[in-house]
């Protein structure tokens, strides 16, 4: 089969033809995928970010937002069969571990990244576990769904985790509209009453925004931090939802938010400085966010059948996939790029 092959980094990945997986394992599942995301964390995958963190060996697959059809099970699988349409959750988990137990799967002590720490879904088929799969209806198109299995979660889980501080009469902000940040702002539509503030510096992204229930867009030209204070009477947001958190963005998340808000960090790629001083006497927040639970994969593809979450996509062949990974660096996506093999 084809395969998104990175062999080493900071250099362009390679469209190798490799083995199909097979079910060995009595809960293993193979997909052919339908769709499988591209995303910014693909990007500092090539760059390296991830290398110390994983130890995985190169060469290996990308992809870590897939969806499909399942091919064949383990024999140990009862919740999918064959010719069933599927998102998967990225973290096959383990069931048995405390995390797993309290529903905080994404912190499962034995689980595996596909696409991040073994091979991922930009091929032909992927190897899985029973407890990824999410079933799709039948109707459901995977291409049309895959990203919400990083983007999507990633995005509901950091709404989600903010939902109890979002009461009537509050400011969010959302720094970044693009993959991430257009799924965050219609789950803020959907699960809170809250004003949404969304800040970007792509004018066609907050175009997008408009549409899909932003109250306000402020361009960040350099000013929007003033701009976000004067729009809130002096006082900062109750929570800002940082998508980008690299360039700067993750200092002005900090300066938006109001004396007791809480900073929401979902984009990665620089430092946060902030002087101690500064968190303990205005008791700010500073809150990380991992992917999410597969609670919240089922949750979000209860909103996405729903119709209140939906994805604005650019699909590419599989073998176009360095046309979308370039695309992608260099701003010319809108929504999410989708490969389909």
């Amino acid at each position: 089969m084809k395969a998104v092959r990175l062999h080493v980094y900071d250099n362009k990945p390679v469209i190798d033809d490799v083995p199909e997986p097979t079910a060995k394992g009595p809960l293993d599942v193979v997909v052919q995928i339908g769709g499988a995301g591209v995303c910014r964390t693909d990007l500092h995958i090539i760059e390296g970010q991830w290398a110390p963190k994983t130890g995985v060996t190169l060469p290996y697959t990308i992809g870590h937002e897939n969806a499909g059809w399942v091919r064949e099970v383990g024999p140990a699988v009862t919740n999918v069969a064959p010719g069933d349409a599927v998102i998967l959750h990225p973290t096959p988990t383990c069931g048995l571990c405390r995390a797993c137990r309290a529903g905080d799967d994404m912190h499962c002590e034995n689980n595996s990244f596909p696409g991040i720490d073994t091979d991922g879904g930009m091929a032909e088929y992927l190897l899985t576990s029973a407890r990824a799969c999410v079933k799709l209806d039948p109707s459901t198109r995977p291409e049309d769904v895959a990203a919400l299995a990083d983007a999507g979660i990633t995005a509901y889980h950091a709404v989600r985790k903010a939902v109890p501080l979002l009461y009537p009469g509050t400011v969010c902000v959302v720094a970044g509209a693009g993959g991430l940040g257009h799924i965050g702002i219609q789950c803020l539509t959907a699960l809170t009453a809250t004003t949404i503030v969304v800040v970007d510096k792509n004018p066609e992204a907050l175009a997008l925004a408009e549409q899909l229930g932003a109250h306000q867009t402020i361009v960040a030209d350099g000013k929007h931090v003033d701009a976000v204070t004067e729009l809130t009477n002096g006082n900062g947001a109750e929570v800002v939802l940082d998508f980008v958190a690299e360039q700067g963005a993750q200092q002005d998340g900090f300066a938006m938010t109001r004396r007791n808000g809480s900073h929401f960090i979902i984009g990665y790629g620089s430092n946060i400085d902030i002087p101690t001083i500064d968190i303990i006497s205005t008791e700010r927040n500073v809150i990380g966010n991992l992917v999410g639970t597969y609670n919240d994969l089922v949750e979000l593809m209860v909103l996405a059948q729903a119709g209140k979450v939906t994805l604005h996509t650019k699909t590419y062949p599989l073998d176009s996939a360095l046309d979308a990974l370039d695309d992608l660096d260099n701003g010319r996506i809108r929504g999410r790029g989708i490969l389909v093999p």
